[in-house]
């Protein structure tokens, strides 16, 4: 453990390079309050996307990096903004008429249009606990409405009173001129209606802790700041949120980043430690968009795992960070066999090596053994072309190509030919097309055709890759991409595909001269 501490002061990995840093913020004492805090916000305005998974994900990875390098006990509280308003109603839920008569309640005031829980804000928070229990995440669950009407949070919210000309200082500097008139870092709850209320104070009265407001009737008010009545605007809730807790850690989407001195200042205003941060790129769909949980637009977490294993997310999420990432589905078989390809690498990497590779991020030090012998890009390949409607198609050239293979002993693979015949039933078959060769294209494929009539190498995948190399080269194809794609778009319906000659052995020389054949009589592009 000494030797992997050692080397992981060192890593450029970027979880330990966040981790080092979080490090410094102890370097002189370990923290009072016994451990080191990371923190994520979901905002349950919408059904959870897969960037707020994303956010507990990479947060786990800095915290696995920490507890290498460092004894202090380390939390993680995954903090829920139930108690917002909801100001719009989101495109993807039923009942959106229903949700009219809500607006501006908060979230766990708002009834579920799914019927499944006590408030719309339940429902989203159990979506999301969903998601990461999947994940199997080591964290808390912090409900705002819970934090807020419990009296957890009265502490901090009498400060704020106290210093609100301090906070009030921070937040007019960042606003236009109109919005100063009428803002506050307080939200009043109404007591009759339940909306959170938008309004100027006429008071805040730091000796009491009450605010003091009119409605948007004219009726004035008084109320506590304690005790659930109010709640804090989203900008001081997150300043207010990580003095009340000690938080030390809490990464945010790149929209939120010029947020920060805001975010810091009014966390410092309240007696708290500004905490370290971590800014990322965001998470775009098909059409270069950013993702929005209100939107239901992009890739749900479900969605992902309909086709693809859980480690093939966590890879993706891994993947440059302050990167902006497009998620769409043709992204997964991508980042299935990129995962396997560093899990294959990792049993023979040096300690330096190990700690830089994205598996030990995501299993820590249990990264497991790939049983993956057909790569799954070569799956949905082989389901193309056998229109498999079952993973059973799969196995059976499977285990020619492979005898040692079985479903029972080889778990991952079998998940992986389930997923690419569901993947190729619902993406790859609805787009493939055809289109007859070219006469030199023609030429070359008779060529290969002969070859493999005349083949007794078995199904040696490399032996079969170089003679498909060589004829495309016998052929004067410049560049030699040029015969791959060709192959591909003749007899698989895509412009793109495997190794050919690993397609063979696994698909069989007999089938792949049928398919060939079919190919040159026009029968695939008809």
């Amino acid at each position: 453990m000494t030797d992997l501490r050692d080397v992981a002061m060192t890593s450029k990995a970027w979880p330990f390079e966040e981790a080092r840093a979080l490090l410094k913020r102890y370097a002189k004492a370990p923290p009072a309050k016994g451990h080191v805090l990371f923190e994520t916000g979901y905002g349950p305005s919408g059904l959870p996307h897969i960037g707020t998974f994303g956010e507990v994900l990479r947060t786990t990875m800095i915290r696995r990096a920490f507890e290498l390098i460092s004894d202090i006990p380390t939390r993680l509280i995954c903090f829920s903004d139930d108690l917002d308003g909801m100001r719009k109603i989101p495109d993807n839920v039923p009942n959106r008429d229903m949700l009219m008569q809500h607006v501006q309640k908060p979230l766990t005031s708002v009834p579920d249009p799914f019927g499944e829980y006590p408030s719309f804000g339940d429902h989203n928070n159990a979506m999301l606990r969903r998601f990461l229990d999947t994940f199997g995440f080591d964290y808390e669950f912090y409900s705002a409405t819970e934090f807020y009407g419990s009296g957890r949070f009265d502490p901090t919210l009498r400060l704020a009173a106290e210093r609100y000309d301090d906070i009030m200082a921070i937040m007019l500097a960042s606003l236009r001129e109109e919005r100063q008139q009428t803002y506050s870092c307080f939200l009043p709850i109404h007591p009759e209606t339940g909306r959170v209320l938008y309004v100027p104070m006429k008071e805040v009265n730091a000796k009491d802790g009450t605010i003091t407001f009119d409605d948007e009737t004219g009726r004035e008010w008084t109320l506590p700041v304690t005790g659930g009545n109010v709640k804090l605007q989203w900008k001081p809730d997150f300043g207010a949120r990580w003095a009340a807790l000690g938080v030390d850690f809490e990464m945010y989407g790149k929209d939120h980043s010029t947020n920060t001195p805001i975010y810091d200042g009014i966390c410092e205003v309240l007696g708290g430690k500004k905490p370290n941060h971590f800014s990322y790129e965001l998470f775009l769909d098909e059409n270069g968009q950013k993702i929005s949980k209100s939107k239901g637009n992009g890739l749900t977490i479900d969605e992902w795992l309909s086709y693809a294993a859980t480690e093939s997310l966590s890879y993706f999420m891994f993947l440059k960070p302050k990167t902006a990432k497009r998620m769409h589905f043709d992204v997964i078989p991508k980042m299935v066999d990129e995962y396997q390809q560093q899990l294959r690498a990792y049993a023979g990497q040096d300690a330096t090596q190990r700690l830089a590779n994205p598996v030990f991020h995501i299993h820590g030090h249990n990264v497991p053994t790939s049983d993956m012998v057909v790569p799954f890009a070569m799956l949905l390949n082989l389901a193309s072309v056998s229109g498999a409607e079952d993973k059973a198609t799969l196995w059976g050239f499977i285990q020619r190509y492979a005898p040692e293979a079985a479903p029972e002993s080889h778990p991952g693979l079998d998940a992986a030919a389930g997923f690419a015949v569901r993947y190729y039933q619902d993406f790859v078959k609805p787009g493939k097309t055809y289109r007859a060769p070219s006469d030199k294209e023609r030429a070359a494929m008779a060529d290969l055709l002969g070859r493999l009539k005349a083949w007794d190498g078995g199904v040696d995948a490399d032996a079969l890759q170089s003679m498909v190399f060589a004829v495309g080269k016998a052929h004067e194809f410049d560049p030699l991409r040029d015969w791959f794609k060709a192959l591909y778009e003749v007899l698989l319906g895509a412009s793109e595909g495997p190794r050919f000659g690993g397609f063979i052995a696994l698909y069989g020389v007999d089938e792949s001269i049928k398919l060939i054949e079919s190919g040159l009589a026009g029968e695939l592009a008809s």
